[in-house]
């Protein structure tokens, strides 16, 4: 028997076809039911117990040898397809078209970056808001205009679309005990017609810093840091008064130009500045409103449009293309991070 399996790994190392039906027909003559190879397989128990394992491990590599000869042959080039023939393995892999971030979201970011470096946590809310987290508790009193349909989207009397993430803030104010240092990113809605310089729905990262003797100067030096770090080290702010509900003082804080390096444009107004955010002192109202002892802390808030920023910094003069959603103009950022 062992002869016979020696015989047969000969004829099986000399076979060589191209042809696929004496290859399939060389396999059912040797590993087929009544194949050659299966029949010794068969006859194994007739073996001595002495000659077992010499003639086992020899039956074995005739059968291995056998399916790796016909596979081998099965996939030879003179079998494979057409298809298959023209390929070049050689060439470089084709790369894959990648996406890239939102430039709202690669601002969002970045904002987010820079004041966690200076301790700010993010806290985030609901976009559809009661009146108590989005005016009242604010300070709006019931007169006051941003309660009218023209500025807010009301879903009913008392339930509306938030018009800013301060509701973020007065819900940390309520859950949390100074001192407190969050900024609040997030969308938000205002019944405005959209142009070049407004759209009816944006973007807003508003901040809020609470503890025990915190200045305006902190406020102006953290506002400072921030448009330094967002525009570069020669940017410029200034500060000029300005009234809000929940702050008090309260400022309107601009930027030196991008777009027109202070020269004038549309986006400016010809001005060489241009408004990115207010901000000021928290008001004592609000403190009180949401359980913060006013006799102790004192904090200040700050808030900010997400596209103005993306504006000036990727010398954007209109808005409304950030929600087109236009290829052409999204593809500019596939280099971003």
């Amino acid at each position: 028997m062992l002869k016979k399996v020696e015989s047969l790994l000969a004829e099986v190392m000399a076979f060589n076809s191209q042809d696929l039906n004496a290859i399939e027909q060389f396999r059912i003559r040797l590993l087929g039911k009544k194949g050659e190879i299966t029949l010794l397989f068969t006859q194994f128990k007739e073996v001595p117990n002495a000659d077992k394992k010499a003639f086992g491990q020899e039956l074995n590599n005739l059968k291995t040898q056998a399916i790796e000869k016909i596979n081998l042959l099965k996939s030879g080039p003179a079998n494979k397809t057409e298809e298959e023939n023209t390929l070049d393995y050689s060439r470089p892999a084709e790369t894959f078209s990648l996406g890239s971030r939102h430039p709202i979201s690669i601002v969002r970011n970045e904002i987010i970056e820079i004041f966690s470096k200076i301790g700010f946590s993010v806290s985030e809310g609901p976009e559809i808001e009661d009146d108590w987290h989005n005016f009242t508790a604010l300070n709006f009193p019931e007169e006051h205009p941003a309660r009218d349909m023209q500025d807010t989207f009301f879903i009913d009397k008392h339930i509306a679309l938030r018009t800013h993430t301060s509701s973020v803030q007065v819900r940390v104010m309520e859950e949390s005990s100074p001192p407190i240092r969050t900024i609040s990113p997030g969308r938000v809605f205002r019944n405005e017609a959209i142009s070049a310089r407004a759209h009816c729905i944006f973007h807003q990262v508003e901040g809020l810093y609470i503890d025990k003797d915190v200045s305006f100067a902190d406020l102006k030096q953290t506002l400072l840091y921030f448009a330094k770090e967002m525009f570069g080290e020669k940017t410029e702010i200034r500060l000029r008064p300005s009234y809000f509900p929940f702050t008090e003082p309260s400022a309107e804080v601009d930027v030196s130009c991008n777009l027109c390096k202070g020269a004038g444009c549309n986006v400016c107004k010809n001005s060489g500045f241009l408004e990115i955010l207010g901000c000021g002192m928290v008001d004592p109202n609000v403190l009180e409103n949401c359980g913060i002892d006013s006799s102790v802390y004192t904090g200040f808030a700050f808030g900010m449009g997400i596209e103005r920023i993306a504006m000036l910094k990727f010398g954007v003069n209109d808005l409304r293309h950030f929600f087109e959603n236009d290829i052409r103009f999204l593809k500019q950022f596939r280099s971003t991070v």
